[in-house]
């Protein structure tokens, strides 16, 4: 044999739909060769015990910063690496760069760096690709969006940013903008997801929005309108249409500040595991002590204040971010929202693999699928971490 196999034994295997006991999974060449109940002698085998803890597809973030000290935005490769290697310590396999509102000039940097970081991750959680987040946002719910760079969508703008990398998978905007509906099609030819974000716009401008590629809710709740009242007469928002609409994809920041139980309850009996992505939304503070931190660039980003598990506006006014790493998102899914833990796991595996069109390789622990695996106890700590059947990870 070129590669010896990797044989995981005494897992207890969490598929999409139940937990499977006594589990060994065989890797060879990065991939799950084979899944048994039953064990069978590999000579030369290289052998990890799971010692009856779970064995977990790897977790898949959708929408992430940041953390470790550093921020996709600080513009330089080894930020890029940084938060990939902070995070494969927490269980994310696979996440999606993302950006924050800014100039084009730093846009196209940051779309030229990944695709650098990209070839040097060996270390870290693979990159799936780069999320834009902004600059076509509503100014109302920008949030800790920087309110200089918010504008409309610009046909000549994003066209050469798209037409620039094809590195862009996702893109956040508001579409009751003028012309988001037009950027929503565009992105859509490109194969490019758009997300309804940090917006104002009424249910008729989601429904509209929905009909022309926009199937995603970024991060539900944080900085989208909700049931409004305009003379008298009330108008259903972001929120409730993203529930309404059955098809529509949500994403939730499951760390249990940015969204207490009732809320995440909520979501999870309306939208179910098959439509809910659990994101960490991490900014450089997570995996890091409390105290002042910043939001962005190193550079020109916004200062903010970690404290109480978030990150804040120096006022304290609002959020400004999370610090959640994986781990935590599954443990507050299952301790505080009371949600089975093949379903928590689901949200944070194979729908987020579904929603990004990666579901052929990643997602769930299936023969000839990536070996992205987790290993975790009863208390969510993470053992190991494999990426591409690689051990990034080994608790000591």
């Amino acid at each position: 044999m070129t590669e010896k196999t990797i044989k995981i034994y005494n897992a207890k295997l969490i598929s999409p739909q139940r937990v499977i006991d006594q589990a060994i999974v065989l890797i060879k060449n990065g991939k799950i060769a084979d899944i048994l109940e039953e064990d069978i002698e590999i000579p030369n085998a290289i052998h990890i015990d799971a010692k009856g803890k779970y064995l977990s597809p790897g977790f898949i973030d959708l929408h992430i910063h940041g953390g470790g000290g550093a921020d996709f935005m600080d513009g330089e490769v080894e930020a890029f690496l940084k938060v990939a290697e902070t995070h494969v310590k927490f269980g994310t396999t696979a996440m999606v760069a993302t950006s924050l509102t800014s100039d084009k000039a730093n846009l196209l940097n940051t779309l030229k760096v990944y695709e650098e970081a990209h070839l040097k991750n060996k270390r870290g959680a693979a990159f799936l690709g780069l999320h834009i987040e902004g600059p076509y946002f509503s100014m109302n719910q920008r949030g800790a969006q920087d309110p200089r760079y918010i504008r409309d969508p610009d046909p000549d703008e994003y066209r050469e940013i798209v037409q620039s990398s094809n590195a862009i998978v996702r893109w956040s905007a508001a579409p009751e903008r003028k012309g988001a509906i037009e950027f929503g099609r565009y992105l859509r030819q490109h194969n490019i997801i758009p997300s309804v974000a940090h917006t104002d716009a009424i249910y008729e401008e989601v429904v509209e929005a929905f009909e022309n590629g926009y199937t995603l809710a970024t991060h539900l709740y944080s900085a989208m309108s909700s049931v409004t009242r305009k003379n008298a007469f009330r108008y259903a928002g972001v929120i409730e249409a993203a529930f309404l609409i059955d098809e529509m994809d949500v994403e939730i920041i499951a760390d249990g500040v940015h969204l207490p139980a009732p809320l995440l309850k909520l979501v999870y009996k309306i939208k179910g595991p098959d439509r809910i992505a659990l994101i960490t939304d991490a900014m450089r503070g997570a995996a890091m002590p409390p105290g002042p931190s910043i939001l962005g660039s190193k550079e020109n980003g916004l200062a903010v204040i970690v404290e109480d598990d978030v990150a804040k506006l120096p006022d304290r006014s609002s959020f400004a971010g999370s610090v959640a790493t994986a781990d935590r998102l599954l443990r507050t899914m299952v301790n505080v929202a009371e949600v089975p833990l093949v379903e928590a796991v689901k949200m944070l595996s194979y729908t987020p693999a579904r929603i990004m069109n990666v579901l052929d390789r990643k997602g769930s622990i299936s023969v000839g699928k990536d070996a992205d695996l987790v290993i975790f106890d009863a208390d969510f700590n993470i053992h190991y971490t494999l990426v591409n059947g690689v051990v990034l990870y080994e608790r000591t």
